[in-house]
Order: C-alpha cells, then sequence, then structure tokens
C-alpha cells in the first residue's frame, strides 16, 4: 500500500528525521567521551545540550499530534516512538553523568564496548527514521539495531561476571555494575525504539 500524505503531515517525518540525528549526535557523543576521556566537563554539557534538544523535539511532536488532523501513523504509535526515543537520550545522559558521579578514573574496555555498540545502534536508527517518509529502506537498518543489541547481551553479562571473579572491592563492583545496567537501559531502549518503528511500518504496508 502507497502511503499517501496531505503536505502538513510532512512535517512528522522532519520531526522523526531531527530526534534520530539529535539521538545519534547523542550516543556518538558519549562514545566519544568514554574513547577520549577528557574534557570531561564540556563533554557533558554537550550531551545535556543534545538531552534537551531532545526533550523539545518530543514536546513538538506531542504539539502536533494535538493540533493535527490527519496524522501519517497512528497517533498512539507517534507517541509511544517520540517518547522510546527520547529515552535513548536521557539514559545517555545519565551514563555520562555517572562516569562522574562514581568518580570514574578509567573506563574499562567493556563499558567502551558498550558504548560503542550505543553509537552504531544510534546511528541506525537515524538512518530508519530518515527513511520512514518512503516506507522503505529501514527494515535492514531496525534489523542490526537489534543484532547490536543481542551482542550488547553478550557483552554486558561477561562484564558484571568479571566484577565479581576479579575481587575487586565493594565500592568498585557497586560503581561499574550500575554504569553498566544504565548502558544497557540506553541499548534496550534503542531496540524499543526499532520496535516502535516496526510496528508503525508493518500498520501501513
Amino acid at each position: 500500500m502507497s502511503l499517501r500524505l496531505i503536505p502538513r503531515d510532512a512535517k512528522f517525518f522532519d520531526l522523526f528525521d531531527a530526534s534520530g540525528a539529535n539521538l545519534a549526535a547523542a550516543a556518538a557523543s558519549l562514545r566519544d567521551l568514554i574513547d577520549s576521556y577528557d574534557r570531561l566537563d564540556e563533554r557533558i554539557r554537550d550531551i545535556q545540550a543534545l538531552e534537551k534538544e531532545g526533550d523539545r523535539i518530543d514536546r513538538e511532536i506531542g504539539r502536533r499530534l494535538e493540533n493535527s488532523f490527519v496524522a501519517p501513523f497512528d497517533r498512539e504509535d507517534i507517541h509511544q516512538l517520540s517518547g522510546r526515543l527520547d529515552d535513548v537520550v536521557d539514559f545517555v545522559q545519565a551514563v555520562a553523568e555517572s562516569l562522574v558521579i562514581y568518580d570514574v578514573k578509567k573506563p574499562s574496555d567493556d563499558c567502551r564496548e558498550l558504548a560503542r555498540i550505543l553509537a552504531d545502534q544510534g546511528a541506525e536508527l537515524a538512518a530508519a527514521l530518515h527513511q520512514m517518509s518512503k516506507m522503505k529502506g529501514s527494515t535492514s537498518h531496525l534489523e542490526k539495531v537489534h543484532e547490536l543489541e543481542h551482542r550488547a547481551d553478550g557483552v554486558s553479562r561477561a562484564a558484571i561476571g568479571r566484577l565479581f571473579r576479579d575481587k575487586l572491592e565493594a565500592l568498585e563492583v557497586i560503581k561499574w555494575r550500575e554504569i553498566y545496567l544504565e548502558l544497557e537501559n540506553a541499548i534496550d531502549a534503542a531496540e524499543d525504539a526499532a520496535e516502535a518503528i516496526e510496528r508503525m511500518i508493518h500498520k501501513r504496508v
């Protein structure tokens, strides 16, 4: 089935695209922060600014839903997708701030790997959202998001296992376990966003 839109509906696709680009930028910024681990205050401010921009886009989507007579997808589906995308950026900010709150001196290799997986998910989500108006080409990007989440599960389980096997001090175990779980929350939220996009596409084909 072809997707027929009246002109005012196209704005939703612009907002999806903007939200995806913002999410990808936030995830990439977290990856760069963890890889370089310098200028933390500056890098965290950048991520906080992206989180605020994500909130703004989410509010704009909500405003347009209230004012639009015809939307390109079910209103509840649009609302859920917008919320899922916003969740990812919120979790990105939480991870970045936790690294400072817990006084992490040097990120672990597992932390770096999870951050890279999240950044890759962000890029795939952004690509899928960019193609939503054409209703094609998104599937491969969404499949990649799921594959990355599955890979992250293995990395996260192994990382948490090492915390206990390596006999770290209790405080170190607690703080790293929390950071790994926050990264996993962000990665899971990215997969939730992919599933929301898939539901919307399936209803239109």
